[in-house]
């Protein structure tokens, strides 16, 4: 109970800190979502709605946190400690809904791009000169995978004939299966389909995502673009070869027969402390700096219109798969292009495989 509930803290307080620290991650001239001329980024209405928004999160996050924590000490359902971190963040969206509704209200109602003058700006250069692919950085993931394998197959007779296919919250198995290729090898499958998913965003990530780049100061902001765009592909592959650990422990444990209450630390923690380290860089270098680059004049269009909540991209017009977010880290795909439904699919099964073989509930 203490370790469930301890891991079950932690993600729901990594949550709420990124919660609170979005607003002054993401561009100023997307608050919450909305786009917004650079000299209304300070508008009182934005920095208003920034402060409720905050405020709402904090109050609401603790005292969903909090009755997630009396109920499962109520009823012992360890299912209720994920669901807990999901109401959070169904509570943190609630919260950039609203914001976003107020400020683009305002923005409606105050004018705020009439007399202004709007363009886009193309780092044509992306296409004749694209920055280079960072395939070493894919080789950790695939020595770990290679590895798995081999292991694997070198301990395939020896292990024992029934094994335990899923642990319950104290570390003891609950369901065993004859062992079979399929069987042994189950994590082995997950593990190799979660590195070809996420090595293929990463891939798309370079070749097919749109840069939003600044019109008033082009050659910085393309300049920028570039280079967040290397980081991000660096920072998911460096998530694909933590994930691979995972799923070798768990593996492991499976192959060996092991019984330890610690069952749930050998997947979650690589993982975790992956997932932390990439969102600490990529918040880090989530802004654009200005180098001194002179104005010219012309600010971002204003494209609300494509997104819809100020969160999904539907824009049929537009061939890129991903763009970037509009609040949060990374991109998010174009949900006007079909294959953004491929994608998603993708996606789905892969979280519906890695539930199906959680450790715990």
């Amino acid at each position: 109970m203490t370790l469930a509930i301890a891991l079950s803290s932690v993600l729901s307080a990594l949550v709420l800190v990124l919660a609170l620290v979005l607003p002054s991650i993401n561009s100023p001239t997307v608050p919450f979502g909305v786009r917004v001329p650079a000299q209304r980024a300070d508008d009182p209405t934005v920095v208003r709605q920034t402060r409720i928004y905050r405020w709402r999160v904090l109050v609401s996050g603790i005292v969903a946190g909090g009755v997630g924590v009396v109920i499962y000490g109520v009823t012992g359902e360890t299912l209720l400690l994920p669901l807990s971190v999901l109401v959070l963040v169904g509570v943190w969206y609630s919260c950039f809904f609203l914001a976003h509704h107020e400020i683009r209200a305002a923005k409606a109602a105050g004018g705020w791009y009439e007399g202004l003058h709007q363009g886009i700006a193309v780092d044509t250069g992306l296409r004749t000169d694209r920055p280079r692919f960072p395939w070493l950085w894919l080789a950790p993931a695939l020595i770990v995978t290679v590895a798995t394998v081999v292991i694997g197959v070198i301990r395939y007779p020896s292990m024992p004939e029934m094994l335990a296919v899923h642990y319950g919250a104290n570390g003891v198995p609950n369901r065993l299966a004859a062992k079979s290729v399929g069987t042994a090898f189950s994590l082995v499958f997950v593990q190799i389909g979660v590195t070809a998913l996420l090595v293929g965003i990463a891939v798309a990530i370079f070749f097919r995502s749109r840069p939003d780049i600044d019109p008033a100061r082009p050659v910085g902001s393309a300049r920028w673009h570039r280079q967040y765009m290397s980081l991000g592909a660096k920072a998911l592959l460096g998530l694909v070869a933590m994930i691979d650990v995972g799923m070798l422990g768990s593996s492991l444990l499976m192959w060996t027969g092991t019984v330890t209450v610690w069952a749930k630390l050998v997947v979650v923690l690589p993982i975790l402390a992956a997932v932390v380290v990439a969102v600490v860089v990529l918040a880090r270098n989530n802004r654009e700096r200005d180098e001194g680059e002179e104005d010219t004049g012309l600010t971002h269009r204003d494209d609300d219109k494509y997104w819809r909540g100020g969160l999904f991209y539907i824009n049929r017009d537009d061939q890129a798969l991903l763009v970037p977010r509009r609040f949060g880290l990374g991109w998010t795909a174009n949900f006007g292009n079909p294959r953004a439904a491929m994608l998603l699919a993708g996606v789905v099964a892969l979280i519906g495989l890695l539930i199906t073989l959680r450790f715990g509930g």
